[in-house]
């Protein structure tokens, strides 16, 4: 993935140098992508080998998958 050559800031990003949130601007140089913080001046290269990996959901789980999770549940009688 290559960024845009115009800065862009990433939503709901720490700087890791400052701890500031929000702070972290993206863009690419060169065919290299940076991230900089606007709060402290980091700046280092970003290094994105592969695309993250989607969050397990129950929207995303195929219906088998479902079924497998669901099992019957014994209400016991304490009366007896």
């Amino acid at each position: 993935m290559v960024f845009s050559t115009k800065k862009r800031f990433i939503a709901g990003v720490t700087c890791p140098k400052c701890a500031v949130m929000d702070k972290l601007q993206a863009f690419s140089e060169g065919g290299v992508n940076f991230r900089e913080c606007v709060s402290c001046g980091f700046k280092d290269e970003m290094r994105i080998s592969s695309s993250p990996r989607e969050i397990q959901t129950r929207v995303n789980l195929s219906k088998d998958e479902i079924d497998q999770q669901i099992s019957p549940v014994k209400i016991l009688d304490l009366k007896e």
